[in-house]
């Protein structure tokens, strides 16, 4: 009969617990609010991004998955750094490339198999 008295005791002071933990005891909320992930360090702005921004870079990860528009927005960063930088290579390409010799030059002679004798 003592261990009946002391389960429904111990019953009664956990129900009692756990009804202050779900309720919070107050007024004030038991957690801050949490603020929303964003980028800390992003890609830089002052430079062209280079491999180690890359690999350095990490996205924020919302409930159901990477938030969308910090992902649309590094993406489009590093299009544009892509873009431009093909731009680049295609611009020194040509000016690197020597220039071709004109065929239908007056004066040209072709020692090829079907050239002028």
């Amino acid at each position: 009969m003592i261990v009946f008295f002391f389960l429904m005791i111990a019953l009664v002071v956990v129900v009692a617990a756990v009804t202050l933990a779900v309720i919070g005891g107050g007024s004030e909320a038991v957690l801050p609010e949490a603020e929303p992930d964003r980028v800390a360090d992003g890609l830089p702005e002052t430079r062209p991004v280079v491999r180690a921004d890359i690999d350095a870079l990490r996205l924020p990860v919302a409930p159901r998955g990477y938030r969308m528009a910090e992902v649309d927005d590094v993406l489009e960063r590093l299009a544009a750094e892509l873009a431009e930088r093909d731009a680049r290579i295609v611009q020194l390409t040509a000016a690197a490339a020597p220039p071709a010799a004109p065929s239908d030059a007056p004066g040209h002679v072709d020692l090829g198999k079907g050239g002028e004798r």
